[in-house]
């Protein structure tokens, strides 16, 4: 993902628009990977290593309100994380 589509500088993360559709995305940087559920609010998971969310050890887990306020600082959150 280009710097122009993604919402964060550090990861492939898509805009807004691309959750507010009601998706899920997951992705990875190295060993960090992160899973974000689309629902009543956006909820983010974190872990190392390549297994599926199902099948991983969650290290983090925040919930954000599905807005574009709520978007922004789980944007923020997952970055920190990801560091």
């Amino acid at each position: 993902m280009s710097s122009q589509t993604s919402a964060s500088a550090i990861l492939d993360i898509p805009r807004y628009y691309y959750f507010s559709s009601g998706n899920d995305y997951s992705g990875s940087l190295g060993d960090f990977t992160y899973k974000i559920k689309n629902g009543d609010n956006l909820k983010a998971m974190t872990w190392h290593g390549r297994l599926c969310s199902e099948k991983a050890e969650i290290e983090n887990e925040m919930e954000f309100e599905r807005s574009e306020s709520g978007f922004e600082a789980m944007i923020k959150w997952l970055e920190e994380m990801c560091r």
